[in-house]
Protein backbone atom coordinates (compact mmCIF):
# COMPACT_ATOMS: atom_id res chain seq x y z
CA UNK A 1 0.00 0.00 0.00
CA UNK A 2 0.95 3.77 -0.48
CA UNK A 3 2.02 4.64 3.25
CA UNK A 4 3.05 8.72 3.60
CA UNK A 5 3.13 9.51 6.93
CA UNK A 6 -0.16 8.67 9.37
CA UNK A 7 -3.35 7.42 7.21
CA UNK A 8 -6.07 10.32 7.47
CA UNK A 9 -9.02 7.39 7.20
CA UNK A 10 -8.93 4.38 8.92
CA UNK A 11 -11.09 1.57 8.99
CA UNK A 12 -11.06 -0.85 11.89
CA UNK A 13 -12.85 -3.86 12.06
CA UNK A 14 -16.12 -2.56 10.66
CA UNK A 15 -19.26 -4.66 11.16
CA UNK A 16 -22.65 -3.35 10.13
CA UNK A 17 -25.53 -5.58 10.27
CA UNK A 18 -29.02 -4.71 8.72
CA UNK A 19 -32.22 -6.93 10.11
CA UNK A 20 -34.28 -7.92 7.10
CA UNK A 21 -37.21 -10.07 7.37
CA UNK A 22 -41.21 -9.53 8.85
CA UNK A 23 -41.34 -8.59 12.21
CA UNK A 24 -40.67 -11.62 14.27
CA UNK A 25 -38.85 -13.91 11.99
CA UNK A 26 -36.20 -11.34 11.09
CA UNK A 27 -32.68 -12.89 10.07
CA UNK A 28 -28.96 -11.19 10.04
CA UNK A 29 -27.93 -9.45 7.34
CA UNK A 30 -23.98 -8.33 7.38
CA UNK A 31 -23.29 -5.44 4.34
CA UNK A 32 -19.79 -5.28 6.41
CA UNK A 33 -17.96 -8.27 7.28
CA UNK A 34 -14.93 -6.81 9.56
CA UNK A 35 -13.44 -4.78 6.98
CA UNK A 36 -10.26 -2.98 7.62
CA UNK A 37 -8.28 -0.33 5.44
CA UNK A 38 -6.33 2.51 5.60
CA UNK A 39 -6.18 5.98 3.34
CA UNK A 40 -3.27 7.97 3.24
CA UNK A 41 -3.48 11.99 2.60
CA UNK A 42 -3.61 12.52 -0.89
CA UNK A 43 -4.34 8.98 -2.03
CA UNK A 44 -6.83 6.97 -3.60
CA UNK A 45 -8.39 3.90 -2.19
CA UNK A 46 -10.02 2.31 -4.68
CA UNK A 47 -13.26 0.26 -3.50
CA UNK A 48 -13.99 -2.57 -5.87
CA UNK A 49 -17.18 -5.16 -5.93
CA UNK A 50 -20.58 -5.84 -7.48
CA UNK A 51 -23.91 -4.44 -6.84
CA UNK A 52 -24.03 -5.30 -2.95
CA UNK A 53 -21.03 -6.11 -2.18
CA UNK A 54 -21.46 -3.59 0.63
CA UNK A 55 -19.43 -0.87 -0.73
CA UNK A 56 -21.69 2.22 -0.32
CA UNK A 57 -22.63 0.91 3.03
CA UNK A 58 -18.95 1.28 3.75
CA UNK A 59 -19.09 4.63 2.03
CA UNK A 60 -21.89 5.62 4.32
CA UNK A 61 -20.10 4.63 7.78
CA UNK A 62 -17.42 6.59 6.80
CA UNK A 63 -19.76 9.76 6.10
CA UNK A 64 -21.14 9.29 9.08
CA UNK A 65 -24.77 8.64 7.91
CA UNK A 66 -24.79 5.37 9.04
CA UNK A 67 -23.55 4.03 12.28
CA UNK A 68 -21.67 1.02 12.36
CA UNK A 69 -22.91 -2.35 14.28
CA UNK A 70 -19.16 -2.88 15.82
CA UNK A 71 -15.91 -1.39 14.82
CA UNK A 72 -15.07 2.24 13.95
CA UNK A 73 -13.89 5.02 11.76
CA UNK A 74 -11.12 7.29 12.43
CA UNK A 75 -10.39 10.21 10.79
CA UNK A 76 -6.66 12.16 11.67
CA UNK A 77 -6.84 10.39 14.48
CA UNK A 78 -9.86 10.54 15.76
CA UNK A 79 -12.90 8.17 16.08
CA UNK A 80 -16.02 9.64 14.24
CA UNK A 81 -18.37 8.28 16.55
CA UNK A 82 -17.33 10.66 19.28
CA UNK A 83 -17.90 13.36 17.19
CA UNK A 84 -21.26 15.71 18.20
CA UNK A 85 -21.82 19.55 18.18
CA UNK A 86 -19.18 21.75 16.93
CA UNK A 87 -16.72 19.34 16.31
CA UNK A 88 -19.27 17.04 14.41
CA UNK A 89 -20.01 20.07 12.25
CA UNK A 90 -15.74 20.86 11.59
CA UNK A 91 -15.50 17.13 10.50
CA UNK A 92 -18.58 17.44 8.12
CA UNK A 93 -16.41 20.42 6.47
CA UNK A 94 -13.81 18.54 6.00
CA UNK A 95 -15.12 15.36 4.53
CA UNK A 96 -17.72 15.55 0.91
CA UNK A 97 -19.31 13.14 -0.98
CA UNK A 98 -20.51 12.63 -4.49
CA UNK A 99 -23.07 10.56 -5.30
CA UNK A 100 -23.27 8.11 -8.24
CA UNK A 101 -26.51 10.11 -9.66
CA UNK A 102 -26.17 13.64 -9.50
CA UNK A 103 -29.59 14.50 -10.71
CA UNK A 104 -31.17 12.63 -7.06
CA UNK A 105 -28.85 14.55 -5.26
CA UNK A 106 -29.46 17.91 -6.74
CA UNK A 107 -32.85 20.02 -5.77
CA UNK A 108 -35.03 20.22 -9.02
CA UNK A 109 -36.32 23.14 -7.54
CA UNK A 110 -32.76 24.52 -6.58
CA UNK A 111 -30.37 26.54 -9.52
CA UNK A 112 -26.63 25.86 -9.71
CA UNK A 113 -25.87 28.84 -8.00
CA UNK A 114 -27.76 28.01 -4.67
CA UNK A 115 -27.49 24.17 -4.85
CA UNK A 116 -23.43 24.77 -4.64
CA UNK A 117 -23.66 27.62 -2.12
CA UNK A 118 -26.05 25.83 0.19
CA UNK A 119 -22.90 24.02 2.38
CA UNK A 120 -21.31 27.48 2.55
CA UNK A 121 -24.97 29.16 3.56
CA UNK A 122 -25.24 26.25 6.39
CA UNK A 123 -21.93 26.96 7.81
CA UNK A 124 -21.80 30.62 7.40
CA UNK A 125 -19.16 31.16 5.09
CA UNK A 126 -18.73 34.59 3.41
CA UNK A 127 -21.43 37.06 2.51
CA UNK A 128 -23.69 36.76 -0.11
CA UNK A 129 -21.85 38.52 -2.67
CA UNK A 130 -19.07 36.27 -1.61
CA UNK A 131 -20.51 33.27 -2.04
CA UNK A 132 -21.52 34.08 -5.65
CA UNK A 133 -18.07 34.72 -6.19
CA UNK A 134 -17.20 31.51 -4.70
CA UNK A 135 -19.24 29.73 -7.10
CA UNK A 136 -18.65 31.11 -9.96
CA UNK A 137 -14.65 30.80 -9.38
CA UNK A 138 -15.96 26.71 -8.64
CA UNK A 139 -17.85 26.78 -11.50
CA UNK A 140 -14.72 27.87 -13.77
CA UNK A 141 -12.78 24.96 -11.45
CA UNK A 142 -14.76 22.25 -12.92
CA UNK A 143 -15.12 22.81 -16.52
CA UNK A 144 -18.30 24.99 -16.57
CA UNK A 145 -18.86 28.53 -17.44
CA UNK A 146 -20.16 30.40 -14.50
CA UNK A 147 -23.72 31.40 -16.41
CA UNK A 148 -24.47 27.75 -15.18
CA UNK A 149 -25.39 29.23 -12.32
CA UNK A 150 -28.89 30.49 -13.28
CA UNK A 151 -29.22 27.18 -14.72
CA UNK A 152 -31.68 24.53 -13.01
CA UNK A 153 -31.00 20.57 -12.67
CA UNK A 154 -33.01 19.54 -15.98
CA UNK A 155 -31.48 22.36 -17.81
CA UNK A 156 -27.58 19.94 -17.73
CA UNK A 157 -26.63 17.12 -19.27
CA UNK A 158 -25.73 14.28 -16.97
CA UNK A 159 -21.64 15.03 -16.92
CA UNK A 160 -22.74 18.91 -16.46
CA UNK A 161 -25.08 18.13 -13.44
CA UNK A 162 -21.80 15.78 -12.14
CA UNK A 163 -19.08 18.63 -12.68
CA UNK A 164 -22.32 21.11 -10.56
CA UNK A 165 -21.56 17.77 -7.95
CA UNK A 166 -18.12 17.51 -7.66
CA UNK A 167 -18.11 21.84 -7.19
CA UNK A 168 -20.35 21.67 -4.51
CA UNK A 169 -18.55 19.11 -2.65
CA UNK A 170 -15.30 21.20 -3.52
CA UNK A 171 -17.30 24.55 -1.70
CA UNK A 172 -15.69 23.79 1.94
CA UNK A 173 -12.32 22.80 0.50
CA UNK A 174 -12.41 19.42 1.74
CA UNK A 175 -9.63 17.46 2.80
CA UNK A 176 -11.08 14.29 1.96
CA UNK A 177 -14.14 12.94 -0.84
CA UNK A 178 -15.89 9.93 -0.99
CA UNK A 179 -16.77 9.06 -4.58
CA UNK A 180 -19.51 6.91 -4.70
CA UNK A 181 -19.63 5.08 -8.29
CA UNK A 182 -19.43 9.05 -9.46
CA UNK A 183 -19.58 7.99 -13.06
CA UNK A 184 -21.75 4.75 -13.71
CA UNK A 185 -24.54 6.60 -14.50
CA UNK A 186 -22.36 8.62 -17.59
CA UNK A 187 -21.83 8.10 -21.53
CA UNK A 188 -18.70 6.59 -21.62
CA UNK A 189 -16.95 9.40 -23.56
CA UNK A 190 -17.56 11.75 -20.81
CA UNK A 191 -16.97 9.44 -17.69
CA UNK A 192 -13.38 9.84 -19.09
CA UNK A 193 -13.65 13.30 -18.94
CA UNK A 194 -14.98 13.06 -15.33
CA UNK A 195 -12.41 11.29 -14.16
CA UNK A 196 -9.81 13.13 -15.66
CA UNK A 197 -10.82 15.84 -13.52
CA UNK A 198 -11.08 14.08 -10.40
CA UNK A 199 -7.38 13.35 -11.15
CA UNK A 200 -6.52 17.03 -11.71
CA UNK A 201 -8.41 18.33 -9.07
CA UNK A 202 -6.44 16.11 -6.67
CA UNK A 203 -3.37 17.55 -7.69
CA UNK A 204 -4.30 20.39 -7.07
CA UNK A 205 -5.68 20.35 -4.19
CA UNK A 206 -3.97 17.48 -2.65
CA UNK A 207 -7.37 16.08 -2.17
CA UNK A 208 -7.48 12.15 -0.70
CA UNK A 209 -10.42 9.87 -2.32
CA UNK A 210 -12.39 7.22 -1.56
CA UNK A 211 -13.60 5.96 -4.89
CA UNK A 212 -16.54 3.24 -5.70
CA UNK A 213 -17.16 1.21 -8.51
CA UNK A 214 -17.75 -2.02 -9.87
CA UNK A 215 -15.29 -1.76 -12.84
CA UNK A 216 -11.79 -2.53 -11.90
CA UNK A 217 -10.44 -0.64 -15.11
CA UNK A 218 -11.94 2.43 -14.24
CA UNK A 219 -11.31 2.10 -10.25
CA UNK A 220 -7.73 1.18 -11.42
CA UNK A 221 -7.06 4.43 -13.41
CA UNK A 222 -7.82 6.57 -10.80
CA UNK A 223 -6.91 5.01 -7.62
CA UNK A 224 -2.94 4.01 -5.79
CA UNK A 225 -4.28 1.16 -4.41
CA UNK A 226 -7.23 -1.17 -4.38
CA UNK A 227 -9.72 -2.80 -2.22
CA UNK A 228 -11.89 -6.09 -3.65
CA UNK A 229 -14.76 -6.52 -1.73
CA UNK A 230 -17.40 -9.38 -1.91
CA UNK A 231 -19.97 -10.25 0.59
CA UNK A 232 -19.39 -7.38 2.74
CA UNK A 233 -15.50 -8.33 3.26
CA UNK A 234 -12.15 -6.91 1.78
CA UNK A 235 -10.99 -10.42 0.05
CA UNK A 236 -7.53 -8.45 -1.51
CA UNK A 237 -5.78 -5.58 -0.98
CA UNK A 238 -2.57 -4.17 -2.87
CA UNK A 239 -1.30 -1.62 -5.43
CA UNK A 240 -2.88 -1.39 -9.07
CA UNK A 241 -0.12 -2.69 -9.84
CA UNK A 242 -0.20 -6.11 -7.66
CA UNK A 243 -3.64 -6.53 -8.19
CA UNK A 244 -3.38 -6.70 -12.35
CA UNK A 245 0.35 -8.67 -11.93
CA UNK A 246 -0.14 -10.89 -9.43
CA UNK A 247 -4.21 -11.26 -8.16
CA UNK A 248 -4.29 -13.43 -5.38
CA UNK A 249 -8.11 -13.91 -4.92
CA UNK A 250 -10.36 -15.99 -7.58
CA UNK A 251 -12.47 -13.04 -7.22
CA UNK A 252 -9.92 -10.67 -8.31
CA UNK A 253 -9.42 -13.02 -10.73
CA UNK A 254 -12.82 -12.71 -11.91
CA UNK A 255 -12.62 -8.51 -11.74
CA UNK A 256 -10.06 -8.71 -13.80
CA UNK A 257 -11.15 -10.93 -16.42
CA UNK A 258 -13.75 -8.34 -17.43
CA UNK A 259 -10.94 -5.88 -18.12
CA UNK A 260 -9.82 -6.23 -21.66
CA UNK A 261 -6.43 -7.60 -22.00
CA UNK A 262 -5.23 -6.51 -18.36
CA UNK A 263 -1.97 -7.15 -19.16
CA UNK A 264 -1.64 -5.63 -22.37
CA UNK A 265 -3.55 -2.07 -20.67
CA UNK A 266 -1.57 -2.62 -17.70
CA UNK A 267 0.87 0.58 -18.67
CA UNK A 268 -3.12 2.78 -18.38
CA UNK A 269 -3.59 2.01 -14.83
CA UNK A 270 0.12 2.28 -13.03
Amino acid sequence: MSNVGAPLVEAIDLIKDYKIGPRGSRTNLRAADHVNFSIYRGKTLGVVGESGSGKSTVASILAKLLAPTAGSIKFDGTDIASLSGASLKKFRRRIQTVFQDPFSSLNPKMTVLKSISEPLVVHKVGTKKERIARVEELLVMVGLEPSYATRYPHQLSGGQAQRVSIARALALQPEFIILDEPISSLDLSIQAQILNLLKDLQQKFQLTYLFIGHDLGTVAFISDDIAVMESGKIVETGTVEAIFTTPKHEYTKKLLSAVLDPTKDLGRFI
